[in-house]
């Protein structure tokens, strides 16, 4: 079974290690915050207080053992860097990492990473892919099975909640997050509009027509969402 650690449990972070270990996928969970661990406590299959920054403590943990790393970062660009750099010299497989812009996914890549991901950045250039390819806008394999899938919510899923449409147990996948846009009036009277990062959803959030889903699922099951 593959392995994965997640370093760094602000929202996606832990948002990630929670869908993991929903699959029943071996996850170590890491953070330099004691409070940010201790919420992992009973849901990862081991949550450490470490700095990841830190190239003894991680090697002292097997890191490089690990099939797949998930760096989610909120402090600054140079630990991320660092940290990623560290993971691909003690021989982790696959390294995600979390971006905060195109310069330092560029070093990112540089330094080794195999993936780069903006959580929070603006979705209009997908949208407008989307065109050209209507329903899958990204997608990272996670292992040979399993994916995180970035794609157009079916139409059959509008205005109805996650608790609705009962996911995991119609489907075997998991929603990590949504996105939507939200209108703004502009002080001139015109419209604008703003996008709306839900992480982790829950039960009671409700799907807006053309909402983008973030799922973690096996392939297969993706595929069967994507048909609808």
């Amino acid at each position: 079974m593959a392995q994965f650690v997640v370093i760094g449990l602000g929202r996606f972070g832990s948002s990630i290690a929670r869908a993991l270990s929903e699959k029943n996928f071996e996850v170590l969970a890491i953070d330099r915050e004691e409070s940010q661990v201790k919420a992992m406590e009973g849901i990862v299959s081991q949550s450490v207080v470490l700095n990841a920054t830190d190239e003894k403590s991680l090697r002292e943990l097997g890191i490089g053992e690990f099939d797949t790393a998930i760096v989610s970062m909120g402090e600054t660009v140079e630990d991320s860097i660092m940290i990623t750099l560290t993971l691909k010299e003690l021989g982790v497989k696959q390294v995600i990492v979390k971006a905060k812009s195109e310069l330092h996914a560029k070093i990112l890549k540089k330094v080794g990473a195999d993936r780069i991901v903006f959580p929070e950045r603006e979705m209009a250039d997908r949208l407008a892919q989307s065109l050209a390819s209507p329903k899958i806008f990204d997608f990272i394999e996670v292992s040979e099975t399993y994916g995180i899938v970035e794609m157009v919510a079916p139409k059959k899923f509008a205005n109805k909640t996650l608790a609705d449409l009962k996911l995991r147990d119609k489907f075997g996948v998991s929603a990590v997050a949504i996105k939507r846009k939200i209108p703004v009036s502009k002080p001139d009277g015109s419209t604008d509009f703003k996008e709306e990062f839900v992480v982790g959803p829950g039960g009671g959030d409700e799907i807006i027509s053309g909402d983008v889903l973030i799922l973690l699922g096996r392939n297969l099951d993706i595929e069967k969402i994507r048909k609808l």
